[in-house]
């Protein structure tokens, strides 16, 4: 069946804007600064509406009211038809579901309740603060081969935190860069490292990030800037073969090693990598690798490095943890930052309800069908559910991969390939896919399943609205 010639969408309800499918130009307010009126569409129940004001906020009323009439203290509290949600103290508090069971249909996980966070008018006309650039890469004073990859790849005015941070990594400085994703970080520190290698031959770099996908998006990016130059990287992750990885670090030129730390531990550990031997150490996307319980093998591994090293340190979010670490691994570090707001302006982001009565998937396929739903990546919360719902997608007619933990390093490549090369245009994801991703031309993000953390949320939403591109990302609720 094609898709592509379904009837649009007849049972959702987007909750921010009209016409949002069709690229309306209908403003939208922060969720929590207007009155809740749902748009009324087919199979849908009729929208809640709205008695007077009560302190904090609005108590709607219906038929078959949930959970009491009580007078809310922060947000509006609606009660249409029985099983709709209901919102309170400005979060949500789940029907069909329950609130308890974070990322299932209805819920919010407890730590994660403000809905408003998931609305916001993707701006592409404001003025902001224009950034002053005060290099461009020729300007840099790097290896003249290394120039002339740069500008093969296209590469002529850095961004800010290229432009920023550069300078000081090739002045030696230890330097600790906080930045959104999607900011051009990778090749702020592998431009100035490729540098270091080419006039120190000896030199040894060692890149530790949270996931497979990141790691071998930056191995790419490496070789993207490397060709016909004396030095090679390898890349250790796990799911794929210990064996070539092995061969890879026993030739002569390999300068750089990029990895996870669990398989980098293990290689340690087997004395195939000799820390000893590497004089600088970059910890990317370190917020994650702390959530992700890394904490112990980092230290491991800079325990076992020179006291002299070169410490490279980049984050999205800057925590007590995250100074914690700072203040253990590196010397007087400069800081970098141009992080300015979470998410970015060029990011429709909007919520869906699953009216009562009708099923989350129905929801899905016909926001699928829709005009404009070109290149998705659906998140969910379990490897289990990921799967089961990429198989149910393409048992309806719809082009789709899955990507998650259960999956072999060979099929989750495979997956990514046929979906950048739109061979699929659909990819359901856990939070695996969230870091790193760099995929051009994703029109949509799907959140199927609420994320645990809204800093989860802001890395699944910036894989859409990329290179000054807009983007769409829609939540359900």
């Amino acid at each position: 069946m094609d898709h592509k010639n379904r009837k649009p969408v007849s049972g959702g309800t987007y909750l921010g804007h009209k016409n949002h499918a069709s690229g309306g130009s209908a403003h939208s307010r922060p969720f929590a600064a207007r009155k809740f009126n749902s748009v009324s569409t087919p199979g849908a129940s009729a929208p809640s509406r709205f008695s007077k004001p009560h302190t904090g906020g609005y108590k709607g009323h219906g038929s078959t009211g949930s959970h009491g009439d009580r007078p809310t203290s922060g947000g509006y509290k609606g009660s249409a038809s029985h099983g709709k949600p209901s919102y309170s103290r400005g979060g949500f508090s789940g029907g069909r579901g329950g609130g308890s069971r974070g990322g299932g249909r209805g819920g919010f996980n407890a730590s994660f309740r403000d809905i408003s966070k998931f609305v916001k008018k993707a701006v592409i006309t404001e003025q902001s603060e224009v950034f002053v650039h005060e290099h461009k890469f020729v300007d840099f004073l790097i290896d003249e081969r290394l120039k002339k990859n740069i500008v093969t790849k296209g590469y002529i005015t850095p961004t800010p935190i290229q432009d920023k941070i550069i300078p000081h990594i090739l002045r030696g400085s230890d330097v600790v860069g906080i930045a959104n994703t999607g900011t051009g970080k990778t090749a702020a520190f592998l431009i100035p490292l490729i540098d270091k290698i080419l006039k120190k031959p000896q030199e040894k770099v060692i890149i530790v990030v949270p996931t497979r996908e990141l790691a071998i998006q930056i191995e790419q990016e490496f070789k993207g800037f490397s060709p016909s130059l004396p030095l090679w990287a390898t890349c250790c992750v796990g799911g794929a073969s210990m064996g070539a990885q092995i061969a890879g670090l026993s030739r002569k030129n390999t300068n750089v090693v990029i990895g996870t730390p669990g398989r980098l531990k293990d290689l340690i550990e087997r004395s195939k990598i000799r820390l000893n031997e590497f004089g600088t150490i970059v910890l990317d996307e370190a917020d994650r690798m702390l959530d992700m319980g890394f904490i112990a093998d980092i230290k491991f591994m800079v325990a076992k490095m020179p006291p002299t090293k070169h410490t490279l340190f980049f984050s999205a979010t800057m925590s007590r943890d995250i100074e914690q670490l700072i203040s253990t691994f590196l010397k007087n570090p400069v800081r970098i930052s141009v992080k300015t707001q979470d998410t970015s302006n060029r990011i429709d982001q909007d919520i869906v309800r699953v009216p009562a009565g009708k099923e989350k998937n129905a929801v899905l396929y016909e926001l699928l069908a829709r005009p404009g739903f070109d290149k998705v990546i659906i998140f969910g919360k379990t490897k289990h559910g990921v799967e089961r719902l990429a198989q149910t997608l393409v048992s309806r007619g719809f082009k789709a991969e899955s990507i998650h933990g259960n999956k072999s390093h060979g099929q989750r490549q495979k997956a990514l390939k046929f979906f950048k090369e739109h061979h699929v245009n659909i990819l359901v994801a856990t939070d695996v896919a969230a870091r790193g991703l760099d995929i051009s031309g994703v029109s949509h993000v799907i959140n199927y399943d609420l994320p645990a953390t809204y800093d989860d949320y802001v890395h699944r939403i910036g894989r859409t609205g990329r290179a000054n591109k807009t983007g769409k990302a829609l939540t359900f609720v």
